[in-house]
């Protein structure tokens, strides 16, 4: 597998999939939130750099049906443009008419393609109307293989050197992030930079963290995190659990939890793991108080008592300050944090202290050297509210693709490159 440092795109088209699925402005349709966009810029300026042509793929957005003007990739061309110092950005409105685009490239300049999901070829997943028989379904993913096929070939033709930039999809066996690979060979296909630091930071976390190792879970349900905590129980010393899950834990060691969020059907599930915890010497803190609320709102009234004595008609929506000052002092005297999930419904001012302490004690860690890797979309979101993306050690762009990767499981898109 080559690095991208040490290959020159000088004379080269290469085709890039970057992740531009960019949160827009419902009315103007401006991007409102270009962390991708700069997620992407080291890559594309070594190609042009270099002096080779960069033809820049992405989804954005959940099309259906084909194009739809407000999932249209030309939205980015104005704040990628404005990050690349006012360069002009080609345009292809139909991803697989662009080969005179592409052909046409000079050394230095960028194409960008129109929304790969517009084609129900990219996801391999037939549009079929709700009332279609079985016997259409099957023959419409008959005839989708076959042209997903030419659809892949027709992106590949494009260019002489493929690039995977795009770590949030990377956990999809997608057209532009898995098969397109196929038509490369080891020395033409590789990781941009973006992917190159996931992996890096995800490595360094699972395979060589310095000690003493913190995992903090929040979230609402056990059961999305199951596989991520089975994994990481053979590699952290502490497990730090917080959000709606709290009550599954908390219930299934006889807590009264009032009306708590709580997954009855995994009760015990929750006993297994705070049973292979001990046998493996982790320590898993529970949330011991809480600030409670009689609903769901972020205007409703608000209470606090210890997680298993919640009173009945009221339900526990961040972690109280007992619980604070004890998960900062064990991320204080930790090397290595991982963060996925928040503390509670912080998106409710309200409730999101809890979150933000959580937040606050990983800069304080890592400005005293320890490693803090952030993913998953709240915490990130929580990372971001409270202003310190530079102040930890890396910031994930991958959710489902960190949590599966964290899981152990193989990744199409990383396996692709790396075979």
């Amino acid at each position: 597998m080559i690095n991208i440092n040490d290959f020159s795109f000088a004379g080269k088209r290469a085709i890039v999939r970057v992740d531009f699925n960019v949160p827009l402005d419902k009315s103007t349709l401006a991007v409102t939130d270009d962390t991708r966009i700069r997620g992407a810029l080291p890559t594309i300026k070594k190609i042009i750099g270099d002096g080779g042509s960069a033809i820049l793929m992405s989804h954005l957005g959940r099309p259906k049906k084909g194009p739809e003007e407000k999932f249209s990739l030309k939205h980015v061309i104005a704040a990628l443009s404005d990050h690349l110092g006012g360069k002009n950005i080609k345009f292809a409105d139909d991803c697989l008419k662009a080969k005179d685009l592409a052909d046409s490239l000079q050394h230095g300049e960028i194409l960008l393609l129109e929304n790969l999901r517009f084609y129900a070829e990219e996801e391999g997943k037939p549009r079929l109307a709700d009332d279609a028989t079985e016997e259409e379904k099957k023959e419409a993913k008959t005839q989708l293989k076959a042209s997903q096929k030419e659809f892949v070939s027709t992106l590949a033709s494009y260019a002489d050197v493929y690039v995977n930039d795009a770590f949030g999809t990377a956990h999809r066996a997608h057209g532009s992030t898995a098969l397109i690979a196929d038509h490369y060979d080891a020395d033409h296909k590789m990781f941009g930079y973006l992917i190159n630091s996931e992996l890096q930071s995800m490595d360094k976390v699972l395979t060589a963290p310095d000690k003493p190792f913190t995992a903090i879970m929040g979230g609402a349900k056990v059961s999305d995190k199951i596989l991520v905590i089975e994994n990481l129980l053979d590699k952290v010393h502490n497990l730090l659990i917080g959000g709606g899950m709290t009550y599954t834990f908390v219930k299934a060691m006889g807590g009264k939890i009032g009306s708590s969020i709580c997954e009855e059907d995994k009760l015990d599930l929750a006993r297994s793991i705070l049973k292979k915890a001990e046998s493996k010497g982790v320590k898993v803190y529970i949330p011991t108080d809480a600030i409670n609320a009689d609903k769901f709102d972020a205007d409703a009234n608000t209470g606090e008592s210890k997680t298993d004595e919640t009173p009945d008609g009221w339900m526990g929506l961040d972690i109280g300050q007992e619980t604070i000052q004890t998960y900062e002092e064990v991320i204080k005297n930790s090397k290595t944090v991982l963060w996925n999930g928040p503390m509670g419904v912080f998106e409710m001012e309200k409730f999101a202290a809890g979150t933000s302490a959580v937040a606050q004690a990983l800069a304080k860690a890592t400005a005293n050297g320890a490693f803090t890797l952030i993913g998953g979309g709240d915490s990130v979101a929580a990372i971001n509210k409270n202003k310190l993306a530079d102040k930890v050690s890396y910031v994930s762009t991958g959710g489902g693709a960190m949590l599966e990767y964290i899981e152990g499981k193989e990744l199409p898109g990383i396996k692709a490159i790396r075979g």
